[in-house]
């Protein structure tokens, strides 16, 4: 495909990139991150960090912070080395050196654990363990969807046990396998062992991990105690970690891109730091996702025109400076319902990523800033990346696509319409959706105000009522749920 050839759009120049990172490096020498965790801090002391353990106060040493960056791009240059990827709630992390360009064969990620679910009644409800199966079963089918997480959180499930009884179920339904959320160490414990029932064993799950959860920080420049938690245990275990961090431009970062990029990049290049200090030999990336509060409700945006250059400008910074090949936020909206801003919204944050050089995006479906799923907006949204996907396919230029012959043909005033060329290729030039059609006013359902929404609760009703298997053996299915109960009957899951 063309699109490997194409360079991104870039919203920094080096030298403003180098910028940033002398602010974050600043950052994490002036003042530092608090870690709320004991084993974390003498990590972090261990690897040359100035700690004050009373005060649970970590200042990061220039020379540290390098050693840390110079050790991960190291790894992505090996290429013996697994796993080579890492799947996050929105989308992926390549642990490799993944070219910086267009990438046409980006990625679709569905998840994010909604409380919420719009049903194709049209009312909105608090998700149960029944909508956890039909999402799953509906990204599994739907041909754009590359990768799926939980895309809605089973609110009928105690929470102490519910993220091991969600990947259970996410292990069951597809190969599709996305980032989960993992909310204490012992949950990592029991979804491990699902990952290895699936894979064929401890080694096989190290080598191609599949339901890895990660650790966040809490903003700014907080480390609490169950994230490191969390993120020490994944690295104790062989496995990928990221620390992500999520500054929120005027409310816990600055008003400015700039400033918000620094202080994320600090966040996770502490977790970088931290887990090197774990594991010298840990397979470990850097992960930002910022956003701006909306001054009018005070809620994080995962949409808006502001947030395309703040994003493409974090693209440009964790996959061409720091050369950590990522996905990114995209397919977002703020809008409460399908319509026109939830369509623009997300038909522009899907494609600025994926001209700012994004592997991938996600997590599409959702609705009301990240808080609702909805089965039809999820369907709409794969049509989306499909239009996406056409509008970044580069311009082949051969003998053949030039097709003089065909012109010749035609001559001075003809038409192609009935040409041999035009038969032959038609289909592959053009996006030929049943959702976008092109249709003259008043024929068909043209001045249908809803068709699209229309069609596309019509195809995840058709999608749902269709039968499902599962892509595992019923004696992976019974160790799991075996699994399963075990942590249902373990007293420090509650």
């Amino acid at each position: 495909m063309k699109t490997a050839q194409m360079d991104p759009v870039r919203y920094l120049s080096v030298e403003e990139l180098r910028r940033i990172h002398e602010n974050a490096c600043r950052i994490l020498e002036e003042i530092g991150m608090l870690v709320d965790h004991k084993k974390a801090l003498e990590y972090l002391a261990g690897a040359g960090c100035k700690v004050d353990f009373n005060k649970r106060r970590v200042k990061f040493p220039r020379q540290v912070i390098e050693k840390a960056i110079s050790k991960m791009k190291a790894n992505f240059s090996d290429e013996n080395r697994s796993p080579k990827r890492m799947s996050v709630r929105y989308s992926q992390v390549r642990f490799d050196n993944k070219p910086f360009c267009v990438h046409g064969d980006f990625s679709v990620s569905t998840g994010g654990f909604c409380c919420f679910i719009l049903g194709l009644d049209g009312k909105r409800r608090s998700a149960n363990l029944a909508d956890v199966k039909s999402a799953l079963k509906l990204a599994d089918k739907l041909d754009q969807i590359t990768y799926t997480g939980l895309p809605v959180a089973a609110q009928d499930v105690p929470v102490g046990i519910r993220t091991v009884v969600m990947a259970a179920e996410l292990a069951k339904a597809t190969k599709k396998f996305g980032g989960i959320e993992t909310f204490k160490a012992r949950d990592i414990e029991y979804i491990t062992r699902i990952g290895e029932v699936v894979c064929g064993g401890k080694e096989e799950h190290r080598k191609n991990p599949i339901l890895t959860g990660y650790a966040e920080v809490r903003t700014p420049l907080c480390l609490d105690e169950v994230m490191a938690d969390v993120l020490i245990t994944h690295i104790e275990k062989g496995l990928p970690q990221t620390l992500e961090s999520m500054p929120n431009a005027g409310a816990t970062a600055p008003m400015s891109a700039a400033g918000t990029l620094s202080l994320g990049a600090a966040e996770t290049l502490g977790g970088l730091v931290l887990g090197f200090a774990v594991d010298s030999h840990a397979t470990m990336g850097v992960d930002i996702n910022p956003g701006y509060c909306d001054m009018r409700s005070m809620l994080f945006g995962y949409a808006g025109a502001e947030r395309i250059p703040l994003l493409s400008a974090r693209i440009q910074l964790i996959s061409e400076f720091y050369g950590c090949p990522s996905g990114v936020h995209g397919g977002k909206t703020n809008a409460c319902v399908p319509g026109i801003q939830a369509g623009a919204e997300k038909a522009v944050s899907m494609l600025g990523p994926v001209l700012a050089g994004a592997i991938g995006f996600g997590t599409v479906g959702h609705l009301e800033n990240a808080i609702t799923f909805s089965p039809m907006q999820l369907v709409i949204d794969n049509e989306i990346a499909r239009y996406v996907r056409r509008a970044v396919k580069g311009v082949e230029v051969t003998d053949s696509t030039l097709d003089f012959e065909t012109i010749l043909a035609a001559g001075i005033g003809g038409n192609t319409v009935s040409s041999d060329s035009t038969m032959e290729h038609f289909k592959d030039e053009e996006l030929l959706s049943p959702f976008f059609d092109a249709l003259s006013w008043g024929t068909g359902n043209s001045l249908d105000i809803k068709r699209f929404e229309n069609l596309a609760a019509a195809k995840a009703e058709e999608l749902l009522a269709e039968e499902a298997e599962s892509p595992l053996n019923q004696s992976q299915i019974k160790e799991i749920d075996a699994i399963v109960e075990e942590a249902i009957r373990d007293p420090l899951m509650r």
